[in-house]
Parts: C-alpha cells; sequence; structure tokens
C-alpha cells in the first residue's frame, strides 16, 4: 500500500503527466477506436488502460483503489520513458503521439 506523502506526489505527478481533460480523453477513445461504419459506445471506447486512466480522471483522491494507483504509476513511467525533450514525438510522428494520447498525454500540447 501506498502511505498518503507517496501517494500526494504520485496523484500531482499523475495529473501532470495527463495533460488532457476528462472531456477531451473520452472524445479520443472514441475517435479512435471508430471506422467508417461505427463509433463504439462511449464506455466501451478505447482500450482498457485508456478507459482507466479516464475512470481515474473523475475520482477524487480518496476513491482511489489499489488498482487505480498501479495503472497511475504505469501511465507515469510509460509517458516518462516516451517523452523525454529529444525523443518527444513531433507533428509527423502520429502513432506515437496517439498512443500516448490513449494514455491522456498530448505530446503536442504546449505546457
Amino acid at each position: 500500500m501506498t502511505d498518503a506523502l507517496e501517494l500526494d506526489a504520485l496523484w500531482d505527478e499523475f495529473h501532470s503527466v495527463v495533460n488532457m481533460t476528462s472531456q477531451e480523453l473520452s472524445a479520443w477513445l472514441r475517435v479512435s477506436e471508430a471506422d467508417e461504419d461505427t463509433e463504439p459506445l462511449p464506455d466501451q471506447a478505447g482500450d482498457p488502460l485508456g478507459q482507466h486512466v479516464l475512470a481515474i480522471l473523475q475520482k477524487r483522491r480518496t476513491d482511489l483503489t489499489d488498482a487505480d494507483i498501479q495503472v497511475m504509476y504505469q501511465v507515469v513511467d510509460t509517458v516518462a520513458a516516451q517523452s523525454d525533450i529529444e525523443n518527444e514525438p513531433k507533428a509527423d510522428d502520429e502513432s506515437r503521439r496517439h498512443q500516448l494520447m490513449t494514455l491522456g498525454h498530448d505530446p503536442l500540447r504546449p505546457g
């Protein structure tokens, strides 16, 4: 279990890394899953990790589960590993950008 100080730091880091709002992430997950003929139901759009990130964004810190905490660590670690300044995705690196956006991180967003 994570202690209160560690959880506070993780909460802040997660919300710093996840720079898309829950509405933006929800819309992105729907768009990323849509094809010519169909669009998935909003609560079924996107991969499970993206859906879990979206669920966390809609929670209060006191409502986090152990699974939420693990996902938060995974997102922070993944974004950190793929987002150093020299390897930051460029506008033409759509695949990598889209992968990060599924986690709620748009690397082309300033700040």
